[in-house]
């Protein structure tokens, strides 16, 4: 396990440089925030004598991870912070509700017909602004009536999709998270084909629960625990088979890789290097030659690339624009890397409505700007892509352009024989 005095360590070699406030999308709108250095290991030197030193305007952090990146001393910065709000923050009801993905995916599904419209109205808006704390503004991902693992049992046989094409003996282990599996499954669809095409059969994880991101930024620690406990198990197993895990999500993935083990404690070096976002996985395998898709010539897409903050501390964006480079008839424009200001649950909050709205603002004059004037527009679509489905949530609303995940993109312009 990882040592927990290494943090304290780690915030000694803090020089003080005020890299990380300049670079803190919350530090440019809220006053009340301290920011990153002060939030984070100046703070930490108070709390670690006494928990009564512990600041509240923790919550305001987006753990967008900038300061991380920034920081030329390595210092966990991020990291210091959610441990502290894992090891003194409260929450509440609303906090429960909004942290707990698989219950309310589990409990939506078989209603999503009846639930979708209801929780687009005014009233219940209105009713979970007053009662629950829920911005009325704010608006709520439709759920899916089909969940994702049921289309898989039904529709998939030794990893591929059945009729489509042959197995090979070569597989990777999927973990599709609650987005695709309660919201989106057709994300999951497209990963299938995607991956079925570069010649591997996709199976599930034996179990899987999501990835806690939620749960460790609404301080439900011993929860995101136990749920990363049966991820790591169930990946430790397609890890013994062989497999790589692949993933669609850059928050599920950065959190299973790197927030197990620095926020939870958790030992994952073994799974690790195993586990990434399909567009890396995907790259590697064309970049060695042992993989070759063919894309349809027709094929017209212009593409607004939209880095996703914790992609960029991945520092993966590159295999996704060198994939969607791949595609003749894309037009590609990479945005300047702004943070949207959803930070996850934090922008449902009516309290943080206005900071997230505020901190996105540039990121939608940016899509605004590359998709150019309405009246001007050409016949060829224009879509923003990203590999986070909050940011994909927020810039839709904040928008009205459609948003999509780069998987989908790539597995929309394979050639078919039946096309």
């Amino acid at each position: 396990m990882p040592e927990k005095s290494s943090y304290v360590q780690n915030l000694e070699q803090c020089m003080k440089c005020n890299l990380c406030t300049f670079v803190c999308p919350m530090m440019e709108v809220n006053p009340f925030y301290p920011g990153p250095k002060k939030a984070g290991p100046d703070g930490e030197r108070y709390r670690l004598m006494a928990p009564e030193f512990y600041d509240y305007a923790l919550k305001y952090c987006l753990n967008c991870k900038r300061c991380e990146i920034s920081c030329p001393s390595d210092v966990k910065v991020g990291d210091i912070i959610q441990r502290a709000r894992l090891k003194y923050a409260g929450h509440n009801l609303r906090d429960y509700m909004l942290a707990s993905t698989d219950l309310v995916g589990i409990l939506a599904s078989p209603f999503a017909p009846v639930l979708n419209p209801v929780l687009r109205s005014k009233t219940v808006k209105g009713a979970m602004h007053l009662l629950a704390g829920v911005d009325s503004r704010r608006t709520f991902p439709s759920y899916s009536s089909r969940k994702f693992t049921s289309w898989y049992r039904k529709n998939v046989r030794d990893g591929f999709i059945k009729g489509e094409s042959a197995p090979t003996g070569k597989f990777v282990s999927f973990f599709h998270g609650c987005y695709v599996n309660y919201n989106y499954p057709r994300l999951g669809e497209d990963l299938l084909r995607l991956v079925n095409a570069a010649g591997y059969g996709v199976r599930l994880l034996e179990k899987e629960r999501c990835c806690g991101v939620a749960l460790i930024s609404n301080s439900f620690g011993s929860q995101a625990r136990r749920q990363a406990i049966v991820n790591l198990d169930s990946m430790r197993k397609a890890v013994g088979r062989g497999e790589d895990i692949i993933t669609v999500s850059s928050t599920c993935t950065f959190t299973m890789r790197d927030e197990y083990s620095h926020v939870l404690d958790l030992e994952n070096s073994d799974v690790r290097p195993h586990l990434m976002l399909l567009s890396k996985w995907l790259y590697g395998k064309i970049e060695s030659g042992e993989v070759q898709l063919k894309f349809n010539p027709d094929f017209r897409l212009r593409v607004a690339y939209h880095t996703a903050c914790h992609m960029q501390k991945l520092g993966w964006r590159n295999y996704t624009l060198e994939l969607l480079k791949l595609i003749p008839g894309v037009e590609l424009v990479e945005l300047p890397q702004n943070c949207c200001g959803i930070a996850g649950t934090f922008g449902f909050k009516k309290e943080n409505y206005r900071y997230s709205q505020t901190i996105g603002d540039k990121l939608f004059t940016d899509i605004r700007l590359a998709r150019g004037p309405q009246e001007l527009e050409s016949d060829v679509p224009f879509v923003v892509c990203t590999e986070c489905e909050t940011c994909k949530w927020q810039i839709e609303m904040s928008t009205g352009i459609p948003v999509l995940n780069p998987v989908s993109i790539l597995a929309s312009a394979l050639f078919s024989s039946r096309q």
